[in-house]
């Protein structure tokens, strides 16, 4: 079968969040398409604590970055090469944003129907969560805990923090916490199991007659004629041989923040000049797509323990703390998470030492003003795109200052009683680091993303021309295609965002049956 009525290109976070929310409707056939292997029954993506092992395996599409003018070239951008996608992939922290966040949207961007008064309620719809509160939801897809606090170095850091006015903070009790720290919440399930978008919305799932799940699928180019999305050309064999899967009513790409604007510029939808630089024929000129590229750019810094670390954990990133760097912010500005392991991927290349018991602090900025790109490099599909981030060189430099103060804060927590009776020594930066300069230059050379891009097909008012999608997540300039993954956020998240993306593909799901209609 080759025809369907709607065909989702990525079934990652929010693909398969559609997949399975339209084909619950038995009158309507569904075909979703994932370039990677299926996640059923295969420990090494299923078992959350082994997430790590993830990163550049065959699992992992694993995107250099361009050369770099103020940072680290020698990072890679995970993305996922697995149903599922990256909540198959990366750690499993579970955040609802902050109602400012979904306000700004709407407020500054022009996504209309996007402010947390309207899509506020879709998280306890995603979520079985066993936190208490009644704002919680209890019968979602997505299973969500609150970390237990079995690891003493994270509580002794708690205990750090509130001592330098940190306290301890309910994470997603419907508040935003601007200064607080806690054990995550993240989606896992008792056994271990990560619950990630595939786990959780497909797996029930994958007998609905109505539902096609098509896995090796590789999308080339989404077919448009006439003004009107009517398919997707993918292959499935070492060969490149094309296969089209027909479209009866619409195409929704689900492929990623990197992913989903290649495969539109590669389909003649994006800037003109660079698609004619690539002898593409131009069906829409939507120069937004690829620009507005938001990550959470994260340092780190490790300390050699006293004494042994914990040899289990349910994911080894278990702690958040939130905190401004500034006065009167209704978000903060700096995030921090905490590893229970050596985290030199970066560092080690540098020259700077590492030790076998470490833990980590890992200060990211949640609101980075710098903005980057992704290019084709060719117009061969199978080409790695042009990922440019473009870190540190926001004008102001707001971005290297909150860096360079998470560093600093990072340190004060560390020197704080009970923390402190864990730190042998300082490994990196070290303590011969001590300027705002010298710090700067270490974080250039040796910090990391959270793997969180975001925004390079956003969407906003419908005459923003740097916004190719509308707020019903429709690509302007073409009927029947929409856009729902992290793509579409016109700004990024104060949190980790990817139960946010869940919630994109429930609103996408939403809107789409209401066209239905």
């Amino acid at each position: 079968m080759t025809t369907y009525d709607y065909v989702i290109v990525g079934g990652g976070s929010a693909g398969a969040a559609i997949a399975a929310r339209l084909s619950q409707d038995p009158s309507v056939t569904v075909c979703l398409l994932e370039a990677g292997p299926s996640d059923v029954d295969d420990p090494a993506v299923l078992r959350l604590d082994r997430w790590m092992e993830l990163l550049e395996s065959g699992y992992d599409w694993d995107y250099p970055i361009e050369p770099q003018e103020n940072g680290n070239s020698f990072l890679r951008h995970a993305r996922a090469k697995v149903l599922g996608g990256c909540s198959s992939h990366n750690s499993c922290i579970a955040f609802w944003a902050p109602r400012e966040d979904l306000d700004s949207w709407e407020r500054e961007y022009g996504a209309t129907g996007w402010g947390a008064d309207s899509v506020y309620r879709l998280y306890p719809q995603i979520e079985t969560n066993d936190a208490p509160g009644a704002h919680h939801g209890r019968g979602g897809p997505v299973h969500i805990m609150t970390v237990p606090p079995n690891d003493p170095c994270g509580v002794a850091l708690l205990d750090a923090c509130a001592a330098v006015g940190i306290p301890r903070a309910e994470f997603n009790a419907a508040r935003t916490v601007v200064n607080g720290a806690n054990f995550f919440q993240i989606n896992r399930q008792a056994d271990g199991t990560r619950a990630s978008s595939s786990v959780s919305y497909l797996h029930p799932h994958l007998g609905r007659p109505n539902l096609t799940v098509r896995t090796g699928a590789w999308a080339k180019k989404i077919v448009v004629e006439n003004g009107r999305t009517v398919g997707v050309d993918i292959t499935d064999n070492a060969f490149g041989r094309t296969t089209r899967i027909t479209a009866n009513h619409e195409v929704i790409v689900c492929a990623g923040a990197i992913d989903s604007p290649k495969l539109l510029m590669l389909s003649g939808i994006g800037p003109t000049v660079h698609l004619r630089e690539h002898g593409i024929e131009v069906i829409v000129d939507s120069p937004g797509v690829g620009a507005n590229l938001q990550d959470h750019p994260e340092g780190v810094i490790g300390f050699e323990t006293t004494r042994p670390m914990v040899d289990s954990s349910t994911q080894w990133w278990e702690v958040g703390i939130f905190t401004p760097t500034e006065d009167g912010l209704d978000r903060p500005d700096l995030m921090m998470h905490y590893g229970s392991v050596p985290f030199d991927m970066h560092t080690l290349r540098q020259g700077y030492p590492t030790a076998e018991n470490t833990f980590c602090l890992t200060p990211n900025v949640t609101h980075a003003r710098s903005r980057g790109t992704v290019r084709l490099r060719s117009r061969d599909f199978r080409d790695k795109p042009k990922v440019d981030p473009r870190y540190f060189t926001d004008p102001e430099g707001h971005d290297m200052r909150v860096m360079v103060a998470g560093l600093r804060k990072a340190r004060e927590i560390a020197a704080t009683a009970p923390l402190s009776e864990w730190v042998a020594r300082e490994l990196y930066p070290g303590p011969d680091a001590r300027t705002d300069a010298e710090l700067a230059d270490y974080v250039r050379r040796t910090h990391n993303t959270v793997y969180h891009p975001v925004g390079t097909v956003r969407m906003g008012a419908p005459d923003d021309p740097m916004s190719p999608l509308d707020p019903e997540l429709r690509v302007k300039g073409v009927e029947g295609l929409r856009v729902a993954d992290a793509s579409v956020f016109p700004a990024h998240t104060t949190v980790n965002p990817n139960i946010t993306v869940m919630l994109v593909g429930e609103r996408c799901a939403e809107l789409v049956a209401a066209d239905r209609k």
